[in-house]
């Protein structure tokens, strides 16, 4: 009965190369939400014809992780939600583990399993521990605490996560790691390998952008403005500098490390989007 509770969201965007170990470690009795983050509907018909339990839902277009994240989360009708990197498998465990943990703290609001470095530095002999903030790859939520209100929408990758751990703290909610929950993270590697530049250059403006934007937002202009000076001033002159060497990789990559912070600072959307197509 339990594994009614629970709904599992996992975002994809041209993950279709991890995205089946990830679905085969879960329990086929637990509602599965993916978003996809396209049109794409050979890839809906192949999933939801592979697993019963899944449904897909097709945003149209690449609208991020925090959007998309919210799309799956406010389809959840159960008490329950994890959210999921479309690059993590769980242990056999995992789950039941979570309904234990979920027992011994019925006020939480978020839990999530700890890391191999925080289980040797952080943990006694107590296997669940009250923090600030979790990793973004496994998030179990109390649906009941969050009246709909989950992620920043304003955020397109970075930050995220920190940003709702803040909100959460803000509201006097409590974090919880658990290092009984077990789930394994591969990281960095939920897209294809391909078109590596397209990538990188994506990576590098959204992390300059939501820099900024997440000191502005919880600390003022000014603050965030003080904090990304350094970058700023960076990635102007290695911007130039790899043009006067001609070499073009370095110097499309700082390039969109400048335009991610002064398109921050304007107050623009966070807009760059990879062409991966």
């Amino acid at each position: 009965m339990e594994s009614k509770e629970l709904s599992i969201v996992i975002v994809t965007y041209k993950s279709e190369g991890k995205i089946y170990n990830c679905l085969d470690s879960i329990p086929n009795n637990i509602k599965v939400k993916i978003v996809e983050n396209s049109n794409d509907k050979n890839f809906k018909s192949k999933i939801e014809s592979k697993y019963r339990n899944v449904k897909c839902i097709l945003t149209g277009s690449n609208k991020g992780y925090a959007i998309a994240n919210n799309i799956g989360l406010n389809d959840v009708d159960t008490r329950f939600a994890l959210v999921l990197n479309p690059d993590t498998i769980l242990d056999k465990t995992a789950i039941d583990n979570f309904f234990i943990a979920e027992k011994k703290i019925e006020d939480f609001w978020l839990i999530g399993p700890a890391s191999d470095q925080q289980v040797n530095k952080d943990f006694n002999d107590n296997h669940i521990l009250e923090v600030n903030n979790l990793k973004g790859f496994a998030i179990f939520f109390n649906m009941k605490k969050f009246n709909r209100n989950f992620f920043d929408e304003n955020y397109f990758l970075y930050f995220e996560e920190i940003d709702l751990c803040k909100k959460v703290k803000k509201n006097n909610g409590k974090i919880f790691l658990d290092k009984n929950i077990l789930i394994k993270h591969e990281g960095a590697s939920s897209v294809e390998k391909t078109k590596k530049m397209e990538l990188e250059k994506n990576r590098n403006w959204h992390w300059m952008w939501s820099t900024f934007y997440f000191h502005k937002k919880y600390n003022g202009f000014f603050f965030a403005l003080i904090n990304i000076s350094p970058k700023f001033i960076s990635s102007i002159f290695k911007t130039l500098f790899y043009l006067l060497i001609l070499n073009n990789v370095k110097r499309d990559i700082y390039f969109c490390r400048f335009s991610g912070i002064i398109n921050s600072i304007m107050g623009k959307k966070s807009w760059y989007r990879p062409s991966l197509d």
